[in-house]
């Protein structure tokens, strides 16, 4: 449980350094892991790509057209879940 909980993490982690370095305004503002990217302005649909772009690439996964939903994209939060999801399957 342990492990999974550090992995979780390192997921977390890693998305959000991306986050931070491609869209510099998460910087400025206090954002947080379950804010909303989507709906703070902060993401755009370009941005989206390159965050899907990113998570495919840096985790080894394939994001199908059915998985591009805002549950699946809208948090730093949501979407780590998600790459975990994909990686355990």
């Amino acid at each position: 449980m342990n492990a999974q909980h550090d992995c979780a993490t390192a997921t977390s982690k890693k998305i959000r350094q991306f986050v931070f370095d491609k869209f510099p305004k998460c910087k400025n503002e206090d954002f947080k892991d379950s804010e909303s990217l989507i709906d703070s302005g902060l993401v755009d649909s370009l941005g989206m790509l390159d965050l899907v772009t990113f998570v495919e690439e840096d985790f080894g996964i394939t994001v199908q057209d059915v998985e591009l939903t805002p549950e699946n994209f809208e948090s730093i939060a949501a979407l780590s879940e998600f790459v975990e999801s994909k990686q355990e399957s």
